[in-house]
Formats: structure tokens, sequence, C-alpha cells
């Protein structure tokens, strides 16, 4: 069985990447970081005994999908497991300076997850059996000032998977979609301090914790996980916040 991650050198990805070597799956692993992608390959090879094929690549370029699709076919690489974790964040008003940000993000999170289900998710279909994890975020239902383009499109990722697991289904296909709350990767760019207490309290979740409940809502054919007690109670606590609240905590944060 072969496990296909993007994002597969460092946080979630590499934690999805040990979690399913152990499982004895052979991975590919896909990453815009060289060095950290090669030794992250060499490291998960010789701790699990598994095939790794690192992928150096960058997903948000707007052919990526093609480029790996082609890729895995060349060497003869059937993916059983399709995990979209790559992904990446910023907190900031935008500025007409951010397009190339907001296009580069918009194609990693939408453009590249769409075109991989869609290129994957055809042999799996062929094949009656596959399983495709989107990671989305708690982010999805919070739509709010300093993040409009990273919700907007882990929103997108939401909606995409509920439908994308009703029209697999039939062919033998799970799609879960994922939408964790904090995680304790680089992606949030937390101090060491702020980070630990965050794990303390709970209010941020470890990889291998994460990592474990997205793999249980896979074998279990399910077709969301949203894990912990912050995706309950914080996106219906932001909702019923009033507007000029929102707007005077924007105010104080950009000074």
């Amino acid at each position: 069985m072969t496990a296909l991650i993007t994002g597969g050198s460092s946080g979630m990805g590499l934690e999805y990447a040990r979690q399913l070597a152990a499982r004895g799956c052979e991975l590919v692993i896909v990453s815009n970081r060289q060095e950290e992608l090669q030794a992250a390959a060499d490291k998960v090879r010789a701790d699990y005994g598994v095939s790794v094929v690192p992928c150096f690549l960058d997903l948000s370029n707007w052919d990526a999908a093609d480029q790996l699709y082609d890729f895995c076919t060349q060497k003869g690489l059937y993916v059983d497991i399709l995990v979209l974790n790559a992904g990446f964040f910023f907190f900031k008003e935008l500025q007409a300076e951010d397009c190339g940000l907001a296009s580069s993000m918009i194609g990693l999170h939408v453009n590249t997850t769409t075109r991989m289900c869609l290129l994957f998710g055809n042999d799996m279909k062929k094949a009656g059996k596959g399983n495709i994890i989107i990671m989305s975020s708690m982010a999805a239902d919070i739509p709010a000032p300093g993040i409009t383009i990273y919700s907007a499109t882990k929103s997108y990722l939401k909606s995409f998977g509920k439908s994308l697991y009703y029209e697999m289904k039939p062919y033998g296909v799970c799609v879960t979609t994922v939408l964790p709350a904090a995680i304790a990767t680089p992606l949030y760019r937390l101090s060491d301090k702020l980070m630990d207490l965050g794990v303390k309290t709970r209010v941020i979740r470890t990889p291998q914790s994460l990592v474990r409940r997205a793999l249980k809502g896979m074998d279990r054919g399910r077709k969301r996980v949203k894990p912990g007690l912050m995706n309950v109670l914080l996106p219906g606590l932001i909702a019923i916040l009033p507007d000029g609240l929102i707007n005077v905590l924007w105010r104080k944060w950009k000074r």
C-alpha cells in the first residue's frame, strides 16, 4: 500500500508519514523544501524500513498537481492513500502588494488540492478502493480579518471535501475532511513558551494526537473529523460577537 503526503517534510505531514510508515505503507512525500525533504525521507526510511520517495515540488504552482501525477505515473506508483496536507498561513491586513501571496495560497489550498483529488481519485475509482484525507481547518468556520484568504480557502476545502465524499463513496473511495483547531507546528510561528502553554492547556493539539484521530476517522470511513472542544466552542463564540467589537479588536491589533 502506498500513501502520498503533501507537505510531508515537517509538522503534521511528517507525522502522517511516520504513522502511515508504522502501518507498513510505502510513501511518497512532497515538499518545496529540498534539504528538509531529503532528511525526512532518509529518517523515516531508516526508522521504519519502508520505501520513501521524496518529490521536490512547489505545490502552489498551477500545474503542480499534473506534475506530481506524472511523477507517480512514470515511477509506476499507484496511490492508495492521498493525504492533502500542504498549506501555509499568514496573519495580516491584505494590501495590493499581497496579490502574489494570495494567489499562491489559493493555488496551493484550492487549485492543487482539487486537481489532485480529480487525478488520483480517478485511479482510485477505477480500482474500486482508496482513501483521501483533506486537511481543512477550524478557520473554515471563522471568517475574520487577518486570515481573509486562509479562512476562505479552508472553507472551500470543507465544502469540497463533503461533496466529494458523496461522489466517491459509490466507487469504494472514502474522502475524509479534517478540521483541526490550532496544532503545535511551525505553521503559526508561535514562541516556544506560547506553544508549550497552548499544549498544556489543550488549546493547541499535538500533531501526534491529531494525526491519530484523522487516521482513525479514515479507517472508519468518516466524512469529517473535527477533534477538540475548541472546534465546538470557538466558532460559535466568534459568530455571536457584535461587528462593532470585531472592528475595535481589529483596530487595536493593527496599531
